[in-house]
């Protein structure tokens, strides 16, 4: 790389603290962290959406508890030498301003280093604000020659590249750096920056530099999984991309990185692991109260794809217990894959407007036309909630096309609703029940699909649709979303069962509701057996005239294994759990079917395993478990398998995956681009 490419390179990375030194400061102004500071230290202000106010949180919150753990540990041993705290590309963050108002500064002292021009315009604004240097007190006349940007009795920031290590070495010893003195080593999103043998470089350097040291970073993992590339994409976009993850892609290697660089023992873990484990369960509720919220599964990605390490090394810190072993958080991981599901892309010159559009719902109209309709997705070159409706149609045996087509008439028109349930009442008619405008607005209504064609073609692009009201007209029972309808029979009558969700009073939900087909009417149906947990974002499916219901996200935001039967008996029905071995890894966000006694679980999001997805085979009569991975060879795009749909075609052995993605935190928002089939036909060999 050129001198030149390795500047523009810098730049980049610079402006990277400019967009976090802002959504810092939106985090402190929404109540997220106690931070006086952060809004002083960066110019101009930015209100962040909720997914990136929960990223930064946890960020900070994981770098608090280290820092916390260091001075404690630092402190406990009488006679030892002022703690030190060196942070490695600080940027604008403020944590001196609050080690020094919370008093944790009286034993120790901070060091910042970052890039020159960076180092000089925190300088700088210290210096012209009154608040900020009544913390520093009397601080040295900057010399522009000097590295030593701005020094205070427990403060000095420096001007310097990290990968000039024999300079850094030099600067950080003539300010006074103590290289026996107990010291904390911070890197947020700092060395994934930097070129691999730049790195590794700074890394032994920092192990043979001090006696007794811990060293946290924060920063991306897991490269390779359909958000791993879009994130690696994002910072390529941003000319700075992210070194070194091919190398370390995951806790694991990061652990021997560090070994194998000289410190003497190391733990990491992904920040869900961090979140559900070291944060007080009334401190994640505080939080998770703050703001309206509806984007679970790409918060639980982007905290499967960010790691807090700490590193040790010496006596005076190696009894600092930074992550201490906890069992609230178990690994579970699937069984090792008994087969594979091929994917392929669906393509035909004749495919039409793609289906770009997640927390929609689809149904399979009649033999070989599929009805989506709804999410939020790429309309007219824009992203916003559908208003169109999708119709995928078979026109041969192998070859589909896609079209689009919007309400017809002067009646009710679509909503713009979304994470709703649809349901087929016949070839022309379809039901809408539930669904959201907004986290705070739930779509009242039942809303009913009619559709006809407007001449006697069988082009699926003179198919019409008209929507009007159904049930009573100020029907409020169905206010959420994210919820389950299930077709299933009571003394041989058709109800829809509406079962879990989530509510703008409600996170979660454990109540049902029957709704009568023929009638429109609710109905109260007695239903025995133990009341499941409340859940959102499970799978049902029909089965033997009741449901399954399986997975799905609890109360503490925390997926869920259970696969409950919804079983009919003569009084009504009655919940039966199955038991399965070995167990199901924890999900949500997945889609399901029934195959020949078979139930099974496409795709969705788990926290509690660094694997990805694919399809869980349980067999409903022995309550034996299954894994299939999902090959992807054959996709040439990212495939996100969540807030997707599935449309079984039990002829074919295949399924249909429709639309699916999400707004992945601050990397923008991802949309599978084209329906992709599975082939199922190894799983009906194995019959």
């Amino acid at each position: 790389m050129g001198p030149r490419s390795r500047e523009r390179r810098a730049a980049a990375v610079q402006s990277t603290n400019d967009s976090s030194a802002l959504s810092k400061s939106s985090l402190a102004a929404r109540g997220y962290v106690q931070d006086a500071f952060a809004a002083l230290l960066v110019p101009g202000a930015a209100r962040r959406a909720p997914l990136i106010h929960r990223g930064y949180y946890v960020r900070a919150r994981a770098v608090r508890h280290c820092v916390r753990a260091f001075l404690k540990g630092a402190c406990a041993f009488p006679g030892a030498r002022r703690a030190q705290i060196l942070s490695l590309g600080a940027g604008s963050d403020s944590l001196y301003f609050r080690l020094k108002t919370a008093g944790h500064l009286a034993v120790a002292a901070v060091w910042e280093v970052d890039f020159p021009d960076v180092a000089r315009r925190k300088a700088e604004r210290i210096r012209d604000t009154p608040e900020l240097l009544a913390l520093t007190g009397p601080f040295q006349s900057w010399d522009p020659t000097s590295t030593l940007c701005f020094e205070s009795s427990d403060y000095r920031i420096l001007g310097l590249d990290l990968r000039q290590l024999q300079r850094l070495d030099q600067a950080l010893a003539a300010a006074g750096l103590d290289a026996a003195a107990p010291t904390l080593l911070l890197a947020e999103a700092v060395l994934t920056y930097l070129e691999p043998a730049d790195a590794a470089a700074l890394i032994a350097w920092a192990a043979q530099r001090f006696s007794s040291a811990i060293f946290v970073i924060y920063e991306q993992m897991r490269p390779h999984d359909a958000f791993g590339q879009f994130m690696q994409q994002h910072f390529r976009q941003l000319n700075s991309p992210l070194h070194g993850l091919d190398h370390f892609p995951d806790v694991e290697a990061q652990q021997q990185r560090f070994l194998q660089a000289g410190w003497t023992a190391c733990i990491a873990m992904d920040m869900n692991e961090f979140y559900c484990c070291f944060l007080p369960a009334e401190e994640r509720r505080r939080m998770e109260n703050l703001e309206p919220f509806d984007e679970f599964e790409e918060w639980h990605l982007k905290c499967a794809h960010y790691f807090i390490l700490a590193a040790s090394r010496g006596d005076a810190v190696s009894q600092t217990l930074v992550f201490p072993p906890s069992e609230a958080f178990p690994r579970i991981d699937p069984a090792s894959p008994l087969g594979v599901f091929p994917a392929s892309v669906v393509t035909s010159d004749r495919q039409g407007p793609d289906l770009k559009r997640y927390g929609h719902a689809s149904v399979l109209l009649s033999p070989g036309i599929i009805l989506s309709a709804g999410g939020f997705g790429e309309q007219e070159g824009r992203h916003c909630r559908v208003s169109k409706f999708h119709v995928f149609s078979r026109y041969c045996d192998f070859e589909w096309k896609g079209s689009q087509i919007c309400s017809w008439g002067t009646g009710a028109q679509w909503d713009g609703r979304l994470y709703h349930t649809m349901t087929r009442l016949s070839d022309t008619q379809v039901l809408i029940l539930g669904g959201r405008l907004s986290p705070v607005t739930p779509a009242l209504g039942i809303l009913q699909l009619r559709f006809f064609k407007s001449n006697e073609s069988n082009n699926t692009e003179d198919l019409n649709v008209a929507i009007t009201k159904a049930g009573p007209e100020e029907d409020s029972t169905l206010s959420c979303w994210r919820h389950s309808t299930t077709e299933v029979s009571y003394e041989n009558q058709k109800y829809l069962f509406v079962y879990g969700g989530r509510s703008v009073a409600e996170p979660v939900l454990s109540d049902w509701h029957f709704l009568h087909v023929g009638t429109m009417a609710w109905v109260r149906i007695p239903v025995e057996g133990e009341v499941p947990e409340g859940r959102h974002s499970h799978s049902a499916c029909s089965w033997q005239g009741g449901a399954l219901i399986a997975g799905g996200l609890g109360a503490s935001e925390e997926p869920l294994s259970s696969v409950l039967f919804l079983k009919p008996v003569s009084c009504g029905f009655l919940w039966e759990s199955i038991v399965i071995q070995p167990p199901i890894t924890p999900r949500y966000s997945h889609t399901a079917h029934v195959v020949n006694g078979k139930l099974l679980l496409v795709g969705g999001v788990w926290i509690h395993s660094s694997s990805v997805p694919g399809v869980t085979v349980i067999d409903l009569s022995a309550g034996l478990s299954f894994e299939y991975q999902i090959d992807t060879t054959c996709v040439p795009w990212p495939l996100m398998l969540h807030n997707h749909t599935s449309i079984l075609l039990p002829e074919e052995h295949q399924l249909l995956l429709l639309g699916g993605g999400g707004n992945c935190f601050s990397f923008g928002t991802y949309f599978n681009p084209h329906t992709v089939t599975l082939d199922l036909s190894s799983l009906s060999a194995r019959q």
